[in-house]
């Protein structure tokens, strides 16, 4: 559940599970990784592999949601002024946390692939990216799952030609936002080290990057546990069915929330393990494939 936000969709390449368990595999400062994240018996255990594998073990922790301290949510006075859905989201899954990877590349890309576009649309577009210029994984095929992939580096993703883009079914308004943030990239990874708030203010900063999109990154890299992701197509319609059985829209959803400021994050991540399912009404965005044409 914690690492879930991570992964794009069951073909990410860049994860994959088998009966070892979870395996991810990124780039590091020293080089590449393949990790595998194993639990039993109440013990997670992490190994990893290639050049990058002591950056990535000491990394674990924050992906793993170690860092991240439900102290003052588990309160029992702050629980008591929950809404009962939430309460008993939380009771059936007290190890939920919420990830901080530092990887604001590898966050940025997928997360901007998927602005105004189906989820669908998107994870075809970042599978074939990936699979196309991404790297091996260390040990992929060996020690690792064959077709383990790590993700382009932002060197490699500016390398892309327009075509490839425009093969991959992305239009010249997302693969140019990408463009623009990464010509920054070592500005971008220093974000790591700031704030969510800080973070997510530098990355609006960038044309092309606006609140959905900051608050998807930084819920990511940075276990942003207020973050909001006002925008969504999807996210306001459901937090105001799960909160009071009607629809509404961002407006809506902030005042619902606000409460509980501080851990809006947390709560929308309850309120999607909750199992309640907003109904959805009108036709279906067409997806469109303009990749050959």
């Amino acid at each position: 559940m914690t690492c879930f936000p991570l992964q794009r969709g069951d073909g990410d390449p860049t994860f994959a599970a088998d009966p070892g368990g979870l395996w991810s595999a990124f780039g590091t400062p020293e080089g590449h990784a393949s990790v595998l994240v194993t639990h039993a018996a109440s013990k997670v255990t992490v190994r990893a592999w290639g050049d990058g594998a002591a950056s990535a073990v000491e990394s674990a922790p924050g992906m793993l949601g170690l860092t991240d301290d439900w102290s003052a949510f588990d309160d029992a006075g702050f629980l008591a002024t929950l809404p009962p859905v939430v309460r008993e989201a939380r009771r059936r899954h007290p190890a939920l946390r919420l990830p901080a990877t530092g990887r604001v590349v590898d966050a940025l890309v997928p997360t901007i692939l998927e602005q105004k576009v189906t989820t669908v649309e998107a994870r075809r577009a970042y599978r074939y990216l990936v699979r196309r210029y991404g790297t091996p994984a260390p040990g992929a095929g060996t020690v690792a799952p064959a077709g383990l992939m790590v993700a382009p580096s932002a060197e490699a993703w500016l390398r892309i030609p327009s075509w490839e883009w425009h093969r991959a079914g992305v239009g010249p308004q997302r693969s140019d936002t990408v463009m623009r943030a990464l010509r920054a990239a070592s500005g971008l990874e220093r974000l790591a080290s700031k704030t969510a708030e800080e973070a997510a203010a530098a990355l609006k900063s960038i044309p092309g990057v606006g609140v959905w999109t900051a608050a998807e990154i930084t819920q990511r890299t940075h276990a942003d546990p207020d973050s909001v992701s006002v925008g969504d197509f999807h996210l306001a319609k459901f937090v105001g069915v799960a909160l009071t059985g009607e629809r509404t829209d961002d407006a809506g959803m902030l005042r619902l929330l606000e409460p509980w400021r501080g851990h809006r994050q947390r709560l929308v991540r309850l309120l999607g393990l909750s199992g309640i399912r907003a109904p959805r009404y009108g036709a279906r965005m067409t997806i469109q494939d303009h990749r050959f044409h």
